[in-house]
């Protein structure tokens, strides 16, 4: 009998409103109460789609570009008084924060009858440290700024910004990039396949992970020293052949969360059928956009509702701009990676449109025509 893993990958417009406007047509930063309103919507929701599907299994993951964002604003308005905030802390303080409010998803099962638990797990991800985003950053946080307030920060705060896109009116929209190296391992696998076991319904990689690489030990001595972050040291006995302990230390980096999500759901897969244990994995990547299109806002804009790995990967090599890197770039690149990895099936799709999806009327779908 085969287990279904269904993957929930959450965009920031599902845990926190994008795009709000005052009247006099300035952005708004969503505050506390209109991220945890926004957040208990979605959780409706998802409960509804686990509501309808018993006997699958669960693991939530969220970006935290806005949240990020914003602490690291707090932090840089605070630097007469206070110390400064390094990145892989600001990922930790988003899933905890994030996890927090997601996992009130608990409440909303429990109205329906369904006893379950969604419990936050703090996430570090290895990356390389030679990774080439680290000197060319690719990703975008915190809230928007119009071009001409993003070169002021800029210079004032020495921030890299680029072009984010446009908004509706089709004003440029300016945002803080900071590099995002590709994930590479999870450190706490162990504890997401334990609360599958447990029926808990996981929240995993925040953010894509608090990025973190491991420490190469020098051997001094009879001793070997593994160097961390701060003068942070840690040693053993020396023995010649021995692999190197895990030990890791952070990095200036946020990860993307749907490259990490398909990075941990591959592992997932592969970790059960190494235990003899057949699983099928989905990848559902959530977002503000009905799924992929080609020529997006152009008059002859296509929807992409359902395609082969093989025609997706088609349309990337015809076409190498045809997702923005952006925006729906990275959610593509994420799905070929994890179809090619053995996944199944990956959607692309609003959450209020799961179901539609599913019946192939809405969102993309993208299915592994190797399996």
């Amino acid at each position: 009998m085969s287990t279904h893993l269904r993957i929930f990958s959450f965009g920031g417009n599902e845990l926190s409103p994008m795009e709000l406007k005052d009247s006099a047509g300035k952005s708004i930063n969503p505050d506390i109460a209109l991220q945890w309103q926004r957040t208990a919507e979605t959780s409706k929701i998802v409960a509804n789609i686990i509501e309808k599907h018993p006997d699958d299994l669960f693991v939530l993951t969220h970006g935290n570009g806005p949240q990020v964002g914003n602490i690291l604003l707090r932090s840089e308005y605070a630097r007469p008084i206070l110390h400064a905030i390094p990145l892989d802390i600001c990922g930790a303080d988003s899933q905890g924060a994030m996890g927090y409010m997601l996992a009130q998803m608990s409440h909303e099962l429990h109205m329906r009858g369904i006893h379950r638990v969604v419990a936050e797990t703090i996430t570090q991800v290895v990356v390389e440290g030679d990774d080439p985003d680290f000197k060319n950053p690719s990703k975008f946080i915190g809230p928007p700024f119009t071009k001409d307030e993003a070169q002021k920060r800029a210079k004032s705060d020495g921030w890299l910004v680029k072009c984010y896109g446009n908004d509706k009116e089709g004003n440029e929209i300016w945002r803080r990039v900071v590099p995002s190296p590709i994930p590479r391992e999870i450190v706490e696998i162990e504890a997401v396949e334990a609360h599958l076991k447990a029926g808990i319904i996981p929240i995993s990689v925040g953010g894509g992970g608090i990025p973190v690489v491991r420490v190469k030990p020098e051997v001094v001595g009879d001793r070997e020293v593994y160097t961390c972050n701060y003068g942070i040291k840690f040693d053993r006995p020396h023995k010649p052949g021995q692999p190197p302990a895990p030990v890791y230390t952070g990095v200036e980096a946020v990860i993307d969360k749907d490259l990490a999500s398909a990075l941990l759901g591959t592992l997932l897969r592969k970790r059960a059928m190494a235990r003899g244990e057949k699983m099928d994995v989905s990848l559902t990547i959530l977002t503000a956009e009905d799924g992929a299109k080609l020529n997006y806002r152009k008059p002859d804009q296509v929807d992409l509702r359902r395609l082969s790995l093989r025609e997706l990967k088609g349309i990337c090599e015809k076409n190498p701009d045809a997702f923005p890197a952006g925006s729906m770039g990275p959610k593509i690149s994420a799905v070929i990676q994890f179809l090619e990895n053995g996944g199944k099936v990956a959607y692309i799709t609003k959450t209020n449109l799961f179901e539609k999806t599913l019946a192939g009327e809405a969102g993309t779908t993208v299915y592994n025509d190797s399996l």
